[in-house]
């Protein structure tokens, strides 16, 4: 009896103990018989496993929990392995994810724990290694001694990675979507450690709330990559629509500027106004039509630029400029130039280029009415010179409708120039003339001015280098009245026929700029002002100091050029004559011994002795 009581004793303090939460070793102290004492040590092992496994779940769950809350991918990754290796303990945790290109690889993502830079920068092949075992089977695999375990395909670069790591034990899960394996998840030791199957329980049941975390956070990826790009697409459809407009509402106020009767400064203004930078409007031929702000784009840079544009059908860079040319069909009608804007969005370019076409169409414009004016103003010039006598008065009217004033004096000039239309001659020379027109196959321009040797050479010169071939001009005048306008146009015709005999293509000039020709062709000769022209600086020196040097001019060209024939004229010494030529150089140029000038002088001279013998001669001379 007392036996039993204390058997239940013991067995009533082994129950207090466990009861109690004792340990193993404390119920092993309690005396009690050996299959009572081991019954409740394997209870307390039951209830041990029952307490690790219950925080093992909570961890697990926990684990879950703040993965859910995660929503960056790589903040995930980086969770799910710091979170393995604490719920194993282990010394290394890594994960894998299969490769997209659908060769069965898998790459190594993230680590935790590891030290080699070679292990981090792993890949395993389709069946290699532990890992691509599990990846291509989904299921786990454990091993205590990886280096020598023979089941799984070992190579090179995977030994050196897992040597170099220094790994023994490994345990690797598949990561699984459904049937689908995404990647592996791996604990480890540098130690040989076998995982238990509660291990690898635990360890898979983490990875598949990390399979589920992971394609969650890519979902979120995916779906806030398409957001931002469905918002940038909707920012470039609104940019797009809001260019569109903007485009649309410069075109139709470059287009009402048009139609309004703007000029092209105006249209110039609008244009740099929309674009924020410097405009710069140019015809054909390279003339300034029109600017606001900006500069003047230098000659051959422009030419380059237009040709450019022209081929390419659009607007062109060049350096720090932009040029569209400005274009009716293939007619070319003049350019357009964008500056202090080095770089143009497709928007801005697009607008600068309806800039170019509503510039195309107010220089059609232009044209139009230009052509349309010189067509009147060359029907004014025609019937000008046809029959200045038949209806003056009706001819002075059409002037003063045209703003001319045909009794106020003018020059007459005459073009003429080899390969140029005499319609495109005739447009260029309308916008330097009072009037200009075509007559008898030739260009005529009216021009008020009282020097038309001055105009005529500058009106060549500037012709010549805009058109880039030789432009010759005649010119005379000033005349007033349709009668003398007429024949001044006469003696322009004789002054550039007379300048193309000569050889002088491209050069410009008026009767009395041609010496005695144009004293022989023109039909108001003028004797006095020739010989003041030729002969004026001796003149002024014999009358100054009373010498004879005119006089010793005429004894030397009587005497044909010998000095001594010309000292036994004038009966002075031959020094003296040589010193008096030496005078007459000096005051006449180097060149009055040439054949050309010798000629001019003798008939100066001629026609100087006439007018100082004969007063009447030389007025019959000047009245012929």
């Amino acid at each position: 009896m007392t036996d039993t009581r204390s058997e239940g004793d013991a067995a009533r303090r082994l129950l207090e103990l466990l009861a109690a939460g004792a340990s193993g070793e404390e119920l092993a102290r309690v005396p009690a018989d050996s299959g009572t004492r081991q019954l409740a040590m394997d209870i307390r092992r039951t209830l041990d496993a029952h307490s690790r496994r219950e925080a093992e779940l909570t961890a697990l769950f926990a684990t879950a929990s703040d993965l859910a809350r995660l929503r960056d991918l790589d903040a995930v990754l980086r969770s799910i392995v710091r979170r393995a290796r604490m719920l194993l303990g282990a010394d290394v945790s890594y994960l894998t994810l299969n490769d997209d290109s659908g060769d069965g690889s898998t790459y190594m993502r993230v680590t935790d724990g590891s030290a080699s830079a070679l292990f981090q920068q792993l890949r395993l092949g389709a069946g290699e290694g532990l890992g691509g075992l599990v990846a291509q089977t989904a299921r786990p695999y454990a091993t205590r001694d990886y280096p020598n375990d023979e089941r799984f395909d070992h190579t090179g670069p995977i030994d050196r990675a897992v040597n170099d790591e220094g790994l023994i034990a490994i345990l690797g899960v598949p990561l699984s979507l459904g049937e689908r394996v995404i990647g592996v998840l791996f604990a480890s030791e540098r130690r040989p450690r076998s995982f238990s199957p509660d291990e690898v329980a635990l360890l898979s049941s983490f990875a598949d709330h990390a399979a589920i975390a992971i394609d969650n956070a890519r979902l979120i990826e995916e779906s806030t990559a398409a957001l931002a790009e469905l918002e940038e697409a909707n920012k470039t459809i609104k940019a797009h629509h809001e260019s569109l407009a903007r485009a649309q509402e410069a075109h139709d106020r470059l287009t009402e500027l048009v139609l309004g009767g703007a000029d092209v400064p105006e249209i110039a203004a609008a244009v740099a106004s929309v674009l924020g930078g410097g405009i710069v409007v140019c015809d054909a031929d390279g003339a300034e039509l029109g600017r606001s702000g900006g500069r003047r784009p230098p000659v051959r840079a422009l030419s380059r630029a237009i040709a450019a544009s022209r081929a390419a059908g659009k607007a062109i860079a060049e350096g720090d400029m932009w040029v569209c040319a400005v274009m009716a069909g293939p007619q070319l009608l003049g350019s357009i130039t964008l500056t202090g804007r080095p770089e143009l969005s497709d928007a801005d370019r697009r607008l600068f280029e309806r800039a170019g076409v509503v510039t195309a169409l107010l220089l059609l414009l232009r044209r139009s009415a230009a052509e349309a004016e010189d067509r009147v103003r060359g029907e004014l010039v025609a019937d000008l010179l046809t029959a200045p006598e038949r209806d003056p008065a009706t001819l002075l009217d059409r002037g003063r409708r045209l703003g001319v004033d045909l009794t106020a004096p003018h020059a007459v000039l005459t073009l003429h120039a080899e390969g140029i239309s005499r319609a495109r001659l005739a447009s260029v020379a309308a916008r330097r003339a009072a009037l200009a027109g075509v007559f008898a196959e030739q260009v005529v321009m009216l021009v008020a001015t009282d020097r038309p040797g001055e105009l005529a050479r500058r009106t060549a010169s500037e012709l010549t280098a805009s058109l880039g071939r030789p432009v010759t001009v005649g010119a005379a005048g000033p005349a007033a009245g349709p009668t003398e306008l007429a024949r001044a146009h006469a003696e322009s015709v004789r002054c550039v026929r007379a300048l193309l005999a000569l050889g002088r293509h491209g050069h410009g000039a008026a009767p009395e700029d041609l010496g005695f020709v144009g004293l022989v062709l023109s039909d108001r000769t003028d004797v006095a002002t020739f010989v003041r022209s030729t002969l004026g600086p001796v003149l002024d020196y014999d009358s100054a100091r009373g010498t004879e040097l005119l006089r010793t001019l005429r004894a030397y060209f009587a005497a044909g050029g010998n000095l001594t024939r010309a000292k036994d004229s004038l009966h002075v010494h031959v020094n003296t004559v040589a010193q008096r030529l030496e005078r007459i150089g000096s005051l006449l140029g180097a060149d009055w011994q040439q054949p050309d000038r010798a000629l001019e002088l003798q008939l100066a001279l001629r026609l100087h002795t006439l007018a100082g013998g004969d007063r009447s001669v030389l007025g019959g001379m000047a009245g012929e």
